[in-house]
């Protein structure tokens, strides 16, 4: 394979692209390898694999041969998927940080009813690296500790990795993205706006597009970071929109914060919670229990809680660094 498309985040989208590609490759069958978009979200790309060559530059004084510059580009990961699957349909890559995959999903939808797309492979990956790691400790954001979202304990995040990817069509399936909302808040490049108004109107959108009230949710996957200035806006917004007694949760202790990769994940959950376990298993919310008296209340998930009747929608919530908010509707078939 070509040194651009070679990298640990690309290593990543293969193995997430595993479990589905037979039905990739039947759509691509289908459709034609021109009428396939590839739409992902990523905020690290290759940047792991620039960090070693410029350590391997200082020490040697020439670049390694396997490195590429084009491997830290924020596009290389829709061009290695598209290689790899020999597409020439749309391929690019949404870089928002903590919304990006989330805004993928939603990206490729508006393709699908654009006409530009027949199918659509969209997900995210992000893979660890020093720069993150550096960049979040900097910002004194990162748990020594697994992270606590919600508690009154709650200090800082933990950095994961992975990634997802769905295969999207106007086709019915076991699930459907039934709605989706974006919005901007452009108040700080790292603290959200504390009135959580940017992310209270993507749900609202996202509500809306999909033709339903706050009420026909069953289930919220929260963006739960377990620092003290999110989880304070989003138990706000949660309340408000939601009241106290709809079941949430944070899946963030159990799979890291994935960053540009957690949208993608994060509604790979929902779409678990909706089709296994009679649609009644909802995703638990690991924490101490602390509660935190100062937060609107939530109706946090206990381990092994099971909703009173199967799921028919859930919404999962990203709030990003520089205030891009996502949120999405997924709907049992």
């Amino acid at each position: 394979m070509a040194a651009p498309l070679q990298g640990r985040n690309n290593a990543l989208i293969e193995l997430a692209l595993a479990p589905i590609r037979a039905e990739v490759e039947r759509a691509v069958d289908r459709y034609g390898p021109d009428r396939v978009a590839v739409v992902l979200g990523t905020s690290t790309s290759g940047v792991g694999e620039s960090e070693r060559a410029h350590r391997a530059f200082h020490r040697d004084g020439r670049w390694p041969q396997d490195f590429h510059y084009a491997q830290q580009e924020m596009g290389t990961p829709a061009h290695y998927l598209a290689h790899v699957l020999g597409l020439r349909g749309p391929a690019h890559v949404i870089s928002t940080a903590c919304s990006s995959s989330a805004k993928a999903l939603a990206s490729g939808a508006r393709l699908l009813r654009a006409g530009l797309a027949d199918a659509v492979i969209a997900g995210g990956a992000d893979s660890l690296c020093e720069f993150t790691v550096a960049g979040f400790s900097a910002l004194a954001s990162v748990s020594q500790t697994r992270c606590n979202p919600f508690s009154r304990h709650r200090n800082g995040i933990n950095i994961g990795e992975g990634a997802a990817l769905f295969l999207m069509t106007r086709e019915p399936g076991p699930v459907r993205l039934a709605g989706w909302g974006e919005s901007s808040d452009a108040h700080h490049m790292s603290a959200p706006e504390p009135t959580g108004e940017g992310p209270e109107r993507a749900i609202h959108e996202a509500l809306s597009r999909a033709g339903l009230k706050p009420a026909d949710i069953g289930y919220v996957n929260l963006h739960g970071t377990a620092t003290p200035q999110n989880d304070a806006m989003e138990a706000a917004v949660v309340s408000r929109v939601f009241g106290a007694d709809t079941p949430c949760s944070s899946s963030k202790p159990l799979t890291g914060h994935t960053l540009g990769a957690a949208g993608a994940i994060e509604a790979g959950l929902c779409w678990l919670a909706l089709t296994r376990h009679g649609g009644r298993a909802l995703p638990p919310h690991w924490w101490d229990g602390e509660v935190d008296p100062a937060l609107a209340p939530l109706h946090l998930v206990t381990p092994g809680a099971r909703a009173d009747q199967p799921l028919r929608h859930v919404l999962s919530q990203s709030f990003a660094f520089g205030g891009s908010n996502a949120a999405l509707v997924l709907g049992a078939a």
